[in-house]
């Protein structure tokens, strides 16, 4: 939750600094408009819409890959638990009395690939689930290697049970690597300095007017406001409100499966 009021408080900072930057680009736009009447918005529309079509482009292009990163998350946990999955199955292909040691060995990966991420946002405790999870990785493929060498093992069972298991190992580094591919920082921060800008000129556009549009002025804030709070909860899905979570859900059918 301290992630989630933090990103709150970012779009409150945003809306009212909006606001209070429409407030001053209106104020501008009025005392060039009296030094000026005739020629005070002469030459400055190609620099205001060029400044909001980059805006428009920044969050259009900013929320897209935030969407296509979240989506991917979620793909990546179906793609662990089918490979998991299978190579649980071909345990079947070990000899008989290795099989009970293998399937406990598995059963115990499952639930420590689950701690991983419900650790999360303590990253010490993820550290340590992730040490729990790699220990038993090479326990597995220990008790693989040595079922490839086992008389009572079936002929195919390097061919079969150690590409599914390298397959296992091999998606928990792509995921991994995905909870930490974000934009980099500055993105953020030029998304805000352009938000910032266009309201400056957008409330110098809106001095031609006698009166205040109150539905416009806090229509535009808080458009971009709500825009940037829901490309960072997107962007950061295990410690907002929009969260991938209820997908691990097929991580801990699998392990009730196993039981």
């Amino acid at each position: 939750m301290l992630f989630t009021f933090f990103v709150l408080l970012v779009a409150l900072g945003l809306f009212a600094g909006m606001l209070g930057l429409l407030e001053v680009g209106r104020r501008i736009g009025l005392r060039r408009m009296q030094r000026d009447p005739e020629s005070a918005r002469a030459g400055v529309g190609a620099a205001d819409g060029a400044i909001f079509a980059l805006l428009g482009l920044l969050i259009a292009f900013t929320f897209s890959g935030a969407a296509t990163r979240f989506d991917q998350r979620r793909s990546l946990i179906i793609e662990e638990a089918n490979a998991i999955g299978t190579a649980y199955l071909r345990v079947d292909l070990a000899a008989p009395d290795l099989q009970p040691a293998l399937r406990d060995s598995f059963r115990r990966y499952l639930a420590a690939r689950l701690d991983v991420y419900q650790k999360i946002p303590d990253m010490d405790a993820v550290q340590v689930a992730m040490a729990n999870a790699n220990r038993l990785q090479t326990e597995i493929w220990g008790q693989a290697i040595a079922a490839t060498r086992e008389p009572g093992s079936h002929p195919s069972v390097a061919v079969l049970f150690l590409p599914a298991l390298n397959a296992m190992i091999d998606i928990t580094t792509t995921r991994t690597m995905a909870t930490r591919f974000h934009p980099p920082m500055i993105i953020f921060v030029l998304l805000i300095g352009l938000a910032l800008a266009a309201a400056i000129l957008a409330g110098d556009a809106m001095a031609a007017s006698k009166t205040r549009s109150w539905t416009h002025v806090v229509g535009f804030a808080a458009a971009v406001a709500v825009s940037l709070y829901v490309i960072l909860e997107i962007e950061y899905p295990r410690l907002g409100l929009i969260r991938v979570d209820r997908f691990d859900q097929a991580l801990a059918d699998l392990r009730d499966l196993m039981k």
